[in-house]
C-alpha cells in the first residue's frame, strides 16, 4: 500500500499563511527546491484542496516558471508528471491535464487510491489535511519549518485533534529551514 504524505510550510511559531494569507516569507533557496523537486518526483497523486491546486496549476500553465531554470524546469517537470485530485465546493472546472475534480473528501475513496497506487500520495492544504489526519490515512507528515516568526495566519496543522507523532528523521539547510518527517502514532 501506498503512504499518504502531508507535506507542508510552516514559520516557526506554526503557521503555513501570514494574517494577510500570504507565504511569501519562504526564502526559497536551492539546496531546498532541490528536496521539493525529489520529493515531487517520487509522488504518483497529489490531493490538494482549491487554494494550493490554483497556487501548484501554475507550474504547467505559465511556462515562463519552468524557463527560469533547470532547477525550476525539473520542478514544473515532475509537478506535471503526477495525478492531481482537487476537493472543492466552489471549482468549476480544472487547469491541468490528469486533474480530477471531487466535490467532497471520501475517506473510502482515499483509502482505495492508497491501496492500489504504485507510488506514494501526498495531500496539501490545511483542511484538506486535517480530514485525512481525522480518517486516520495520513501515513506521514513531512515539515519543512522557515526561520520565521509570522505571530498569525493559518495554522499548518489542524487545530482541535491530538495526534501523536514520532520523529522519523530531520535535516537542516544552510538558510535555515530544518525539514521534520513523522510517521502518526497509532496508525
Amino acid at each position: 500500500m501506498a503512504k499518504l504524505i502531508y507535506v507542508n510550510n510552516v514559520s516557526l511559531d506554526g503557521y503555513m499563511e501570514d494574517e494577510r494569507g500570504a507565504f511569501a516569507w519562504l526564502p526559497m533557496d536551492d539546496e531546498v527546491f532541490v528536496v521539493y523537486t525529489d520529493l515531487l518526483r517520487s509522488v504518483g497523486t497529489f490531493l490538494y484542496g482549491r487554494r494550493l491546486y490554483e497556487a501548484m496549476a501554475l507550474w504547467e500553465t505559465d511556462a515562463a516558471l519552468a524557463a527560469q531554470s533547470d532547477l525550476m524546469a525539473d520542478f514544473a517537470s515532475a509537478w506535471q508528471a503526477a495525478r492531481k485530485v482537487v476537493y472543492s465546493t466552489t471549482l468549476a472546472a480544472v487547469s491541468t491535464a490528469d486533474t480530477r475534480l471531487e466535490r467532497r473528501f471520501d475517506p473510502a475513496e482515499v483509502h482505495e487510491l492508497k491501496a492500489t497506487a504504485s507510488s506514494d500520495l501526498t495531500v496539501g492544504g490545511a483542511n484538506l489535511a486535517a480530514q485525512a489526519l481525522e480518517a486516520g490515512l495520513v501515513d506521514e507528515c513531512q515539515l519543512f519549518v522557515w526561520p520565521v516568526v509570522v505571530g498569525g495566519g493559518k495554522p499548518g496543522l489542524p487545530t482541535g485533534m491530538r495526534v501523536d507523532l514520532e520523529l522519523l528523521d530531520e535535516r537542516r539547510f544552510r538558510n535555515g529551514v530544518v525539514h521534520l518527517r513523522y510517521r502518526p502514532l497509532g496508525q
